[in-house]
Order: C-alpha cells, then structure tokens, then sequence
C-alpha cells in the first residue's frame, strides 16, 4: 500500500459512495471511485438529500463511524465568488464540503443535520474554469489590505479541510496548480491535517495554507480525528521549503482554567519549532471561539465532554446568526479582555509573527 493510500485508511475507508449519476459520468468522478474499488455504489437524487446521512437525529450516535464509511459524489450546481475581506478577498465556489475530522466546534455539520462526512464535486473543470475568469476580472489589486498586501486571495477550503480532501481526490491539486499561474492571486485554506502529499505539488507561491492550532490540552479533546498539535507544528518549515506560504490560524480560542498557561507553552513551542524563514513570513489570525446551540445539543448526543468548555454560560452570551440560528460567544466587555490578554502573549512570546486579524 502506498503511503498515501495508508493516509487515506487512517481516516478513510468507505462502505458506501453516494453518488449522483451526473458526477460518476465526469473523470474526477470515476477517479473517486476507483481510489475505493470496494466501496458500494448507491445512486442518489441529491448529495444534499440523502434521508440515511442528513436529518436523521440516531446518526448521532454513529457521528464519527459515518464520517470514516461514508462518502459522497455530486455535481456543484451554484458557481459563486463571494466576497469576505477577513482571511480572504473572496470565497471561492466549493469543491467539496463536509470532513472525515471530527471537530467539537465545526459549523459545517449545522446546515447538513447530524452528519456531515466528505461530499466531493466532480465537476472540477467547471468550477476552475469559473475561478480562472473571476481572477481575470478583477485585473491586478488596487491596494493592500489584512488579506495581503497585492494578491487578491480565494479561500478554497471555506467548507471542508483542503489537506484531506486531498486524499480522495486531485481536486484542490488542480486548484494549487490553477493558482500557480496566477499572478495576481492566491489560494487559500486552513487546515488541521499534516497530508504530506501536498509536498509533492509545486504552488509557486501562490496557495497559503493557515495551519490551526490551539493548545495541546484543548485540541486533544476538541480536535478529533486530526493531525496532533505537534505534527502540525512540525510541518511548517516544511511546507515553506516546498513553496507554500504558511500563516498559522489560532482559531478557535477557547477559554478554560489555565488558558493562557497553555497558549504561553504553546507559542514557545511555535518559535522552537520554525526556522528563520518560516518566521519571517508568518502571520496569525486570532479568533475566539463561537458556538451554536443546535451544535451544542447534537455535541451532548456523542461527545459531552466537550461541551464541559464549548458550553459556558457563566461566560458566553447569545447572539442570532444571518441565518437564523442561535449562536454564543463570550460576552463583548469580556471578550475584548481575553483578547487582549492573548494577543500581549503574542507580542511577548512570538514577537516576530503578525497579526493580521483578530477577533
């Protein structure tokens, strides 16, 4: 087995592929399948309705066994470049969505209901194609702004993590190569999965990759199913000798008894573990933790544990979200605090890394 294909099996070995006919008709759909030659094939309407995976509130129970045996093949309908201005100029239209990781915190799983494991979209040429016209419209950037200073950037992982979907298809391959060649843009995606593989392609430059990290106490409960704290921080000198530019994203910051004893080791351990040229281009976003109530109830279905520091209400307060839902964060006096406390670590302990945002 290639280490790749071990890689794969580590997260990934699907039972059943859910497949819209439309996608297993299109190359990168048939390469899918032949990646899982054992797999059963169930031919489906939608990848959006699809009764055993979405809306089914028992799949709590079997939330990280669906996530490893289940996969999904569609066709992207909706081509869009939204604009963000945050970590990126525009978010680009998805080539994927969902994850085989098992984040406490992720927002993803709101919209699908109970379940979201890995939806690939086949029609890849479609949607780069797209990307390659939306960058030439928008000629060269007027000006600098947080996301960087004369690139327009496309978050491309804006609903999965790049670096494992990457292990079931080329797509976000063929989006590192797209942008590449694009000198007045970059790609963009934060990750929490080490895939070596990535080493192999050639971005010139052009794709930023945000590795998230928080540390080692929380992530052990939060970040399920991902690379470990110190396989990521292990990997960033790494990914910048193979042309990437590498930010680190703090995100999300979750506050607990000895808190800011673990970011003042862990920011100790960022600096130990990066050469001078991976500092001199590193940057972090700082982003305190948001939660979500529905997320909260689904959370106590499988992983109560982590809502012990998610679920605080001595803390957090309320806050309805654009789509209606019921989101919390910590309450606005207090979170500015705890900001501020942190970012004065920051200054301390990593004095060579900007912050291009935080909030």
């Amino acid at each position: 087995m290639t280490d790749a294909a071990l890689e794969r099996e580590r997260l990934l070995a699907p039972s059943r592929i859910y497949v819209e006919p439309a996608a297993a008709e299109l190359p990168r759909g048939r390469q899918v399948l032949d990646r899982f030659p054992g797999a059963t094939v169930v031919e489906v309407d939608s990848h959006w309705r699809i009764p055993e995976l979405h809306g089914d509130e028992t799949n709590v129970r079997r939330w990280v066994r669906i996530k490893r045996e289940a996969l999904v093949l569609g066709i992207k309908k909706s081509l869009t470049a939204r604009p963000n201005g945050r970590s990126a100029d525009f978010i680009a239209p998805s080539t994927s969505n969902g994850c085989a990781m098992a984040c406490a915190y992720c927002y993803v799983p709101r919209r699908k209901g109970y379940s979201n494991p890995i939806t690939v979209f086949a029609n890849i040429e479609r949607i780069t194609g797209y990307l390659a016209r939306h960058i030439a419209r928008q000629g060269p950037k007027p000006e600098p702004n947080q996301c960087d200073p004369a690139a327009w950037v496309y978050d491309i992982g804006e609903n999965s993590d790049c670096s494992v979907d990457a292990l079931v298809s080329d797509n976000v391959a063929d989006l590192i190569d797209l942008f590449a060649g694009q000198p007045a843009a970059k790609a963009s995606f934060a990750t929490k999965y080490v895939n070596h593989g990535l080493l192999d392609l050639a971005p010139r430059g052009r794709t930023r990759i945000r590795f998230s990290l928080m540390p080692e106490q929380p992530a052990k409960l939060l970040d399920l199913r991902t690379s470990p704290i110190a396989d990521r921080l292990r990997a960033l000198d790494d990914f910048v000798a193979a042309g990437y530019e590498v930010h680190v994203n703090f995100s999300p910051v979750v506050v607990y008894d000895g808190w800011l004893a673990d970011w003042t080791r862990l920011l100790r351990d960022l600096g130990d573990a990066t050469n001078d040229v991976t500092k001199a281009q590193l940057a972090a976003e700082v982003i305190m933790l948001t939660h979500n109530r529905d997320l909260h109830e689904v959370n106590l279905g499988w992983h109560p544990k982590a809502e012990q520091v998610l679920w605080r209400p001595d803390l957090q307060e309320t806050k309805r979200s654009e789509g209606g839902g019921v989101n919390v964060r910590y309450r606005a006096g207090h979170k500015r605090a705890l900001l501020d406390e942190l970012l004065d670590l920051i200054a301390v302990h990593a004095p060579y890394l900007r912050v291009r945002y935080a909030f």
